[in-house]
């Protein structure tokens, strides 16, 4: 298998690369519309042929444009708010590329429809820990469903489960289940109502310049 990870240093969004180098299949997570070239780059670099474009999550401000970009990668797209195959994805659901597999797990909450991403030992959450950092949503969509979506889904899983963040400013890009259940100052330090009331506190602007910045080469 081929795994890679592209980080970009002024957001600190993340897009992962996953690859079947023998069926010669790719799975992109979290592409971004303004990184076309280095992924186009990166997948003729290895003869892969484009299978899935998979994102855990998208912000209404950016949805269009995005979406007409990651269209020209030729893949079929999939979040959660979208249909594949003409149905629209359930919880469980697998999608397939080369001799991998990787499974839909539905975790609302940073945005109403976010999707993670079961691949192996990893789960790819997006910004679903990241209840304070994204740097377009600096405000959850949907509070009360982001505390169950982590406690309830995330912090179930088998303690070694990897967790892959969509956003990695000040934190780590990689973890797992049990550090995060332990050690997440939100979700492991307040109870449900402490983490209700702290992020109706928190500012509801989206910050446009950061996106700005990035994209305006």
């Amino acid at each position: 298998m081929y795994f890679r990870i592209l980080n970009d240093e002024a957001t600190g969004e993340l897009t992962y690369l996953l690859a079947d180098p023998d069926a010669r299949e790719a799975v992109l997570i979290d592409p971004r519309g303004c990184d076309l070239p280095i992924l186009s780059a990166l997948l003729a670099e290895r003869d892969l042929r484009l299978r899935w474009v998979l994102r855990t999550h998208h912000h209404d401000h950016l949805k269009a444009q995005e979406s007409a970009l990651l269209g020209r990668l030729g893949a079929p797209l999939v979040q959660g708010d979208r249909q594949v195959g003409g149905r629209n994805l359930g919880d469980g659901d697998v999608l397939a590329f080369g001799g991998e597999l990787v499974r839909v797990q539905m975790t609302p909450g940073h945005t109403c429809s976010c999707l993670s991403f079961f691949w192996r030992d990893r789960l790819f959450i997006g910004g679903l820990l990241a209840a304070e950092a994204c740097p377009y949503q600096p405000h959850p969509a949907d509070a009360q469903a982001l505390w169950d979506s982590v406690t309830q889904r995330i912090f179930t899983l088998p303690n070694e489960t990897l967790l892959f963040a969509g956003h990695e400013r000040r934190a780590r890009a990689v973890s797992t289940v049990l550090e995060q259940r332990r050690w997440h100052p939100l979700f492991a330090g307040l109870t449900r109502d402490e983490f209700l009331v702290h992020v109706a506190g928190l500012p509801n602007s989206v910050l446009r310049s950061v996106y700005d910045a990035a994209t305006a080469h």
